[in-house]
């Protein structure tokens, strides 16, 4: 574990990090460890530990996952991750789970893969990013504790009162898709968290990001909408399309979009870019 480093997020997982900490420290007393307050905290402390340092374990949401993977893309750094968010969406999809000694476990044996991740304008990501009715549910989101009950809440209340947004495509294949929208979401995996499957085609590995259009839908729908994301059965149809493609650009009038589940404003225009294999991950 000399070349192990974790880097805690104190506010993820209700703020209860103590215990995670009590049952590393019990199975690797000198095990290091950073608990960070900011972004910009991480990112130095991955820099000053670049060298000898061979993991880095993410100890939080997508959130803090996604703001210590771009500190090592494209470098022969390995992503490691202990999952304390409130959806833990891309640790669902890359297997691991809050068993430490299984985490442990995969460290030792050292196995590894690459994966894609994108650029969204200057914003990294690696789960599933968006804009639209999520990234206005996510930012109602973040003014409450958090949690699923929460999301739900948050989202409903937000489905009544929201406008369709207007996406405009620059890259040709797609400019037929120019039109209204309730939601645009951009996936590296299959769901946003909480097994919500929004992409249940996508790969991490191919090169492509999977981009889901979601148009208005009546409120009868909606039952079938959820069910079908939660069972992995979304597919296209009258309100929903699905496209793919290594990069894209076009426009919206919106400024609001969820990062990994984070909230951002980002203006148009809008470019996003697939990294192929950018990032190492234990498996």
């Amino acid at each position: 574990m000399e070349k192990t480093a974790f880097i805690i997020n104190p506010f993820s997982a209700k703020k209860n990090h103590k215990p995670f900490l009590d049952s590393l420290l019990k199975r690797v007393p000198n095990a290091l460890y950073y608990i960070s307050e900011s972004i910009e905290g991480t990112e130095q402390f991955i820099k000053n530990n670049m060298e000898h340092i061979e993991t880095f374990v993410a100890v939080g949401g997508d959130g803090t996952i996604s703001n210590m993977a771009k500190s090592i893309i494209n470098t022969d750094k390995i992503l490691g991750i202990f999952p304390a968010g409130s959806g833990n969406g891309f640790s669902n999809e890359t297997n691991f789970s809050k068993d430490i000694d299984q985490l442990l476990d995969k460290i030792k044996a050292n196995k590894t893969r690459k994966i894609d991740t994108l650029m969204i304008n200057d914003k990294f990501s690696i789960n599933v990013s968006g804009t639209g009715f999520d990234g206005e549910v996510t930012k109602e989101f973040e003014k409450t504790s958090r949690g699923f009950l929460n999301y739900i809440k948050v989202s409903i209340k937000t489905f009544f009162s929201y406008k369709p947004i207007r996406a405009d495509f620059k890259t040709a294949a797609f400019k037929p898709y120019s039109g209204e929208y309730l939601m645009l979401n951009f996936a590296n995996t299959r769901q946003f968290g909480n097994n919500a499957y929004i992409a249940p085609q996508a790969s991490k590995s191919d090169g492509k990001v999977d981009i889901v259009l979601v148009k208005k839908f009546p409120i009868y729908y909606s039952p079938l909408f959820a069910i079908r994301m939660f069972t992995k059965k979304l597919k296209s149809d009258r309100y929903i399309t699905f496209l793919q493609a290594s990069e894209v650009e076009f426009s919206v009038n919106t400024e609001n979009w969820h990062i990994d589940g984070e909230y951002n404003k980002l203006p148009s225009p809008i470019k996003i870019k697939v990294l192929p294999k950018s990032l190492r991950i234990l498996i």
